[in-house]
């Protein structure tokens, strides 16, 4: 039997943060914008001018999550509160799970194939930026 994976490869990377950039700057959120593979590695990175150098690894760990667990970490985050099926998940994997919205798998006919994680707004931004990245994929 042979698998046949699909990965994000730089070029997609490359293109995904060029389209989340050009979304921050139109909202005026200065932001880290990172892509990972379908293994969760880490293959892009930009932190914009004037993002706060917290959100660099909040970035990362965005994406990570949403490939780790293929769903927006604004799903997760809809399921990891007090009494909820998730809740303390974010102790899991090294502390890398982020349950802040930001974070999108990126999807090719139906597969996942890597995620974008964006960090250096508000929910709502980092949510804007990640799916205007995803959608240049």
């Amino acid at each position: 039997m042979t698998l046949n994976q699909t990965s994000v490869s730089l070029d997609d990377a490359q293109r995904v943060i060029a389209a989340g950039q050009a979304k921050a700057a139109e909202i005026e959120s200065p932001s880290n914008i990172a892509v990972v593979d379908a293994g969760g590695n880490l293959v892009a990175h930009v932190r914009m001018d004037g993002a706060w150098i917290a959100s660099i690894d909040i970035s990362i760990n965005k994406a990570f999550t949403a490939r780790a667990l293929d769903i927006s970490t604004e799903d997760l985050a809809a399921n990891a509160g007090p009494g909820d099926q998730f809740f303390g998940i974010h102790a899991s994997n090294g502390g890398r799970i982020m349950s802040f919205t930001g974070g999108v798998p990126l999807r090719h006919n139906g597969q996942v194939i890597g995620a974008v994680g964006a960090s250096g707004g508000t929910g709502e931004q980092d949510k804007a930026v990640a799916e205007a990245a995803a959608a240049a994929l």
